[in-house]
Formats: structure tokens, sequence, C-alpha cells
């Protein structure tokens, strides 16, 4: 009987560890559903400023790439998971962050999702709390569905909104080039 429940405890341990992956002290589900879209871990790390963490990111896809253009433009869907892994997250730096994230992605033109990208940071106004977590979710012919700790947001139409989004992290100019690296899984 001892025998039989070690194994058991063994078996359920790889299950549990097989399902999930531990990023900046969180732990990330390794696959996640969203409106029927089962959609997959592709890489995940850690965005920090000044030698601080700050959240978990992880991307979320159909099948895993490693091409960080074909990702941005690709009307297939697809998430990214934000952790907040500090209390030095609040609602105004991560506009702010948003803000900065959309200039460079799209090398200074936000103009044309404007309005787009004000209602975007407005998913951001209530307070941001250590463990809060966002799922900026894109589902072809619906946009992006923003949610906080599963709580739905909004949702913003639009592939060239999605795109200019995903860019933040993925673009030529991301938030962080170690993050993007960890998010392609490179």
């Amino acid at each position: 009987m001892r025998k039989f429940l070690w194994l058991f405890v063994a078996l359920v341990s790889v299950t549990i560890s097989n399902a999930q992956i531990e990023v900046g002290g969180v732990t990330l589900p390794k696959t996640v559903e969203f409106k029927g879209e089962t959609l997959q871990l592709n890489g995940a790390g850690v965005r920090e400023k000044f030698w601080i963490d700050l959240y978990a990111g992880g991307l979320y896809l159909q099948q895993k790439s490693s091409d960080a253009d074909q990702i941005m433009t690709a009307d297939k869907p697809m998430a990214i998971k934000l952790h907040i892994v500090s209390k030095l997250i609040t609602s105004k730096k991560m506009i702010d962050a948003v803000n900065e994230g959309f200039e460079n992605s799209t090398k200074g033109n936000t103009a044309p999702l404007a309005s787009e990208i004000k209602k975007f940071k407005g998913f951001f106004n209530d307070e941001i709390k250590k463990d809060d977590v966002f799922d900026l979710v894109y589902i072809p012919g619906t946009g992006v569905v923003s949610y906080k700790n599963g709580e739905e947001k909004g949702t913003i139409k639009g592939l060239a909104f999605k795109e200019a989004l995903f860019g933040i992290w993925l673009s030529k100019k991301p938030a962080e080039d170690d993050l993007k690296a960890a998010m392609l899984n490179l």
C-alpha cells in the first residue's frame, strides 16, 4: 500500500508539473482556453526594469513559432498572459508603459489606432496589485478581448490593433529584448 501511495504521489506531481511552468516566481499554465480555443504556451519570461521583476509574461499560440513578424500579423487565435509580480506596478505606470509600447510597436504612428489605444488603456484604470493577471486574447472576427483576473474588461476589434498590441512584446523594439526572446522560445 505504501509503495502504491508513493507511486500515486509521483504520478500526480509529474502530471501537475507538466501542465504548468514556473516563471518569475509564479506559475503559468502550459495551455489555456478562451472562447473554445485551446492555446499552448509558446514561451514565457519576465519583464524587469533596473533588476526588479515586474511581471511574468507568456505567449500562447495554436502552434509553436519563433517568427515574431508572422505571429504579429497572423489572423489566428493567440493570447498574452501578464502576471504581475511586483508591488511597484501601478495603474499609471502600466498605462505609461502601454503608451510607450504602442509608440515603439507602431514606429510612432499611433494616430490610426488612437481610439482603440485609448479604450485599451481604460482597461488598466482600476488599481493594479501584485498577483493580478491580465489576459489579452485575440480571436479572429472578434478582436482582442481583455481580461483582468478572469473578468472580461472589454473587446477591441481589428487585426491592426492586435498587430500593434502584440508588437509591444514582439516588435523590433519590444518592451524588453530578453522577454521577447523568452516568449519566442529562442
